[in-house]
């Protein structure tokens, strides 16, 4: 399949997502790489954002809590170019009710090609890469075939 460039610019467009079992984990992470953040834009769920907003003093565009939509918000927000890459420090040992947005969240990221990181030793070496502060061609598979492919439709039964 035939690919296209979406370029990240040398400062990226960041979601920072985190369920309630590791927030303290991500709030300690973000803490400790704050000065590599601060030229970022920085978007964020519900109460994650609120607390980093508040433990960096840095701008977070805040979206709604992961299970009222801000998972999806996020997959949005990929999908339109609009978030270079994803770190989601997500618990796998406690069940989610909102597991399908989760699933889709990171099945949108997959999908464009975003980088994922899961766990802070993914972001530390995902925000320490020479790569952060370059501008980078991200490959996205061509999907104008497959948006553009004819469909036929059955006959109707009568």
């Amino acid at each position: 399949m035939p690919q296209k460039k979406y370029p990240m610019e040398h400062d990226k467009k960041i979601a920072l997502v985190a369920h309630d079992n590791k927030k303290r984990d991500l709030v300690e992470w973000a803490k400790f790489n704050r000065v590599l953040l601060a030229h970022h834009q920085i978007y964020a769920t519900g109460t994650t954002g609120k607390i980093l907003e508040t433990q960096l003093g840095l701008k977070i565009i805040r979206l709604k809590s992961g299970p009222l939509g801000g998972d999806q918000q996020i997959g949005a927000k990929i999908v339109e170019n609009k978030v270079d890459f994803l770190i989601f420090f997500w618990d796998p040992l406690e069940p989610q009710p909102h597991d399908p947005d989760v699933k889709a969240l990171l099945r949108m990221a997959v999908v464009w090609n975003i980088p994922i990181a899961c766990n802070r030793a993914s972001a530390d070496f995902m925000i320490s890469s020479p790569l952060m502060d370059k501008v980078y061609d991200r490959l996205v598979p061509d999907y104008d075939t497959y948006t553009t492919r004819k469909i036929e439709l059955g006959e109707k039964s009568s």
